[in-house]
């Protein structure tokens, strides 16, 4: 059987068994047609391509440009398209069984620097304490301690909004959060933040939710939350864009690293359970070091 009729085979396979969409098999179809051009370059045919094939594939992707993602998304239609062969008795063997996928190198996370943090939170504190009507007040105050909350905890922003009245301990210096896994993590709060709670608390009528609201949740919308901090962001004079509520978690983190944090420490407040989550923040302590050694070195400049 020639490699179009094979591939036409897996095709419909996967279109009458598995119910793939149609833009689904014309991908496939592109990704399998590219490869077995490879394969015939190579004088092999689909039914004697080896492992070193399909790593030389993989690496001509590379050399074309393709990023790791894309190149993994065609690995796995090869994949599936071997196992089909397998699975059907027109090979013995699988090629890609231990055939490592790409890797996309993890994106930095982007923050902001500390005057710009400054600049959002002075701003929240003026619009909170400058009088306006009753719904805007409420929601200005509600912004400025969301934003003291966020960047004194590093929160997740769905474990702030949700935050139960009980999580804020008697003197407000700490909180109990309940994280992924229903793991429950103590969080020291500074002195802004408490005050700011505080003041929030006492203006709240009785209900069990930190930030209350009426939808099903009883709690405020992570949406509603970021669209409030980015119509901020657009009055301090910060692109919306740059900015999220999860942009404010990772300030909180890298600014605590650049300040000579300990990592282990800053892994307990994230509520990250492996360390290496953390270690993408650590991107901070190389500038910082790069920098240092420009400024100091006798012959940085020479």
């Amino acid at each position: 059987m020639s490699g179009s009729h094979l591939i036409a085979s897996f095709l419909e396979m996967m279109s009458a068994e598995r119910g793939a969409a149609a833009n689904t098999i014309e991908a496939y179809r592109r990704d399998l047609a590219h490869y077995a051009g490879f394969v015939a370059g190579q004088k092999l045919t689909l039914l004697t391509s080896t492992r070193d094939t399909v790593n030389a594939w993989l690496d001509d992707l590379k050399s074309e440009g393709l990023s790791a993602s894309s190149s993994a998304r065609r690995l796995s239609a090869i994949r599936q398209f071997h196992k089909f062969l397998c699975a059907d008795g027109l090979r013995s063997d699988d090629p890609t069984r231990i055939v490592a996928s790409p890797k996309s190198r993890r994106a930095l996370p982007k923050i902001l620097s500390v005057a710009e943090v400054d600049r959002l939170l002075s701003l929240a504190e003026t619009e909170a304490n400058t009088p306006a009507s009753p719904q805007k007040q409420v929601a200005a105050q509600r912004l400025y301690v969301l934003l003291e909350m966020l960047y004194a905890t590093g929160l997740r922003v769905s474990e702030l909004v949700s935050l139960k009245r009980a999580a804020v301990m008697r003197d407000s210096a700490f909180i109990t959060v309940t994280g992924k896994g229903n793991k429950d993590r103590v969080v020291p709060m500074n002195d802004r933040a408490r005050d700011a709670v505080r003041a929030w608390i006492a203006t709240l009528p009785p209900g069990p939710h930190l930030f209350p609201a009426k939808g099903a949740d009883g709690y405020l919308t992570r949406q509603v939350f970021a669209r409030d901090l980015k119509l901020l962001a657009g009055r301090a004079g910060i692109s919306a864009a740059r900015v999220a509520p999860h942009v404010l978690r990772h300030a909180f983190a890298s600014h605590l690293l650049a300040g000579g944090a300990d990592l282990r420490v800053v892994q307990m407040l994230l509520g990250h359970a492996d360390i290496s989550t953390t270690q993408i923040y650590t991107h901070v302590l190389d500038e910082k070091l790069r920098n240092l050694v420009e400024s100091h070195h006798p012959l940085a400049n020479g």
